[in-house]
């Protein structure tokens, strides 16, 4: 691999991490929805990353494979005015966990400054090569 292709590498790394990065921000932002468009909790999103070799129509690098749902049930906390209790008072909550996010988040900010990182290196050593060649 030619350093160019190393940029590449670093630079999917860094759309990976800016999307995982995303999936934290909108779990946060919906840690107290309690009804989504289709009448149920928000469901907490998780980014699933995957290495590729380059096959087809996607370059090698890091990649976002899927963004899924946990299947953890909703927290059930009683509050019998919220519009949205049930019959006994319970009210749905999304299981989501604000310092398992921020744990995540911080993840995916250092991996990506790491990432910027070595862009910043590769780009270092392309320039002191054009130096050396003039």
């Amino acid at each position: 691999m030619n350093l160019f292709g190393m940029i590449d590498q670093s630079g999917s790394a860094m759309q990976a991490e800016r999307m995982r990065a995303e999936v934290v921000a909108a779990n946060m932002a919906n840690a107290e929805t309690t009804r989504t468009s289709n009448g149920t909790p928000y469901r907490r999103s998780g980014a699933a990353t995957g290495s590729l070799s380059g096959s087809g129509d996607i370059a090698p690098g890091v990649h976002i494979a899927a963004v899924v749902q946990d299947a953890a049930p909703p927290l059930k906390r009683y509050d019998p005015s919220h519009p949205d209790a049930d019959a006994e008072g319970y009210v749905s909550y999304p299981d989501i966990n604000p310092l398992t996010e921020m744990v995540d988040l911080m993840g995916a900010t250092r991996a990506y400054g790491l990432n910027a990182s070595a862009v910043q290196a590769e780009k270092s050593m392309i320039s002191s090569a054009l130096d050396i060649s003039k």
